[in-house]
Parts: structure tokens; sequence; C-alpha cells
């Protein structure tokens, strides 16, 4: 069985994607970095720390955890949860880059092998006003997206460029290095 490690509805849907069968189970982590890590060693540590909470409970399943990290000149960028912090989200990232590091880990509990990558995208935002901005609160409420626009919705308005190796990776699961995984496991999605 496949088993997602996670509670975001986005990679749960990109999941879907794939029409493979699969359970979703949520991990208990800590999901703060630790001092001195890089955004992509964050990444990459907790997309592995999230895939093995789940899979000390999942004998014989190949487990996948995923986790991403944001930054703007070296600062975290991180999930507004309320309008105002996500106004004032827009209105930083406003004209400036974002590094995106999504990292997706396969747990193969039958003989605890793993893989884990990271898969970064940079996102470079227009500069918009803030009716514009206000205006695409008022519409899609992206409180739950760390930079504070859907990329695979109307966010993608706020954005005039996207640079990565897997569209995916943004929202949350890099689906092109998910299915090379499955591939080396034995699973075919085609």
């Amino acid at each position: 069985m496949l088993v997602l490690a996670s509670s975001s509805p986005y990679r749960r849907t990109l999941l879907e994607r794939l029409r493979l069968p699969f359970e979703v189970a949520v991990p208990n982590v800590d999901e703060r970095p630790l001092t001195g890590e890089s955004p992509c060693a964050t990444a990459l540590r907790l997309a592995q720390m999230k895939a093995g909470a789940v899979a000390s409970s999942r004998a014989g399943d190949l487990v996948i955890g995923c986790d991403q990290v944001a930054t703007v000149g070296g600062a975290a960028v991180g999930k507004p949860g309320t309008r105002e912090a996500a106004l004032a989200q827009l209105r930083d990232l406003r004209g400036r880059t974002v590094e995106f590091h999504t990292a997706v880990c396969l747990l193969d509990t039958s003989c605890g092998a793993s893989e884990v990558q990271n898969v970064p995208t940079t996102v470079q935002f227009r500069d918009f006003t803030d009716q514009q901005a206000e205006r695409y609160l008022d519409l899609e409420q992206p409180y739950d997206c760390a930079g504070s626009a859907k990329i695979e919705a109307l966010g993608i308005a706020l954005v005039e460029r996207v640079v990565s190796t897997d569209p995916s990776a943004l929202i949350g699961l890099p689906l092109i290095a998910l299915v090379t995984m499955l591939k080396r496991t034995g699973i075919e999605v085609l």
C-alpha cells in the first residue's frame, strides 16, 4: 500500500493525479528548523521524519513524506494564517524572488530503504498594487499557503515567473521525482 504521510489537502490532490490507490496518515513531527540548518536541509530532514513517523505503524507499505520551506532574502516565508498576515506577506514579496525547497521522501517499510530528493523552485513575484493584493485575498483566501498565493489558481496573476524542473513541486509534492522513485521500487504509474 502507498501511504501519504501528510495532512495537506494540496498534496493529497496532487498524488491523486497519479491514479494509484493510497491512504493518508498524518505524521506527528516537530517542524521547526534546527539552529544553523539551511532551508534545503530542513525540507529534506522533515520529509524523512514525516515518512519515518508514519512508517513505524505501516509494515510492508511505501510511505511518502514531504516538506516545503520557502525563503526570501534568507528569511523564512511561512503560512500566513490570517488575512492581515497574508496582506503583509504579499506586500513584502511583491517584486521579489522567493526560493521554495520542496523535498519528497519515499520509504519502503518492507526493507527500510528510503530515497529523498529536494526540488527547488524560484518564484518571481510581480510588482502588484495593494489593491490587487487585497482583491486576490478576498477572492482566494490562501492563508494556508507559504507566500500567500496559490500558484495553481488565481495566485498565478501575482507571479511574473516560475523556474523549476517540476511544476508540481511548488504546490507541495514533486510528482516527477516521486514517479522516478516509485519506478525504482517496481511501481509503474502507467
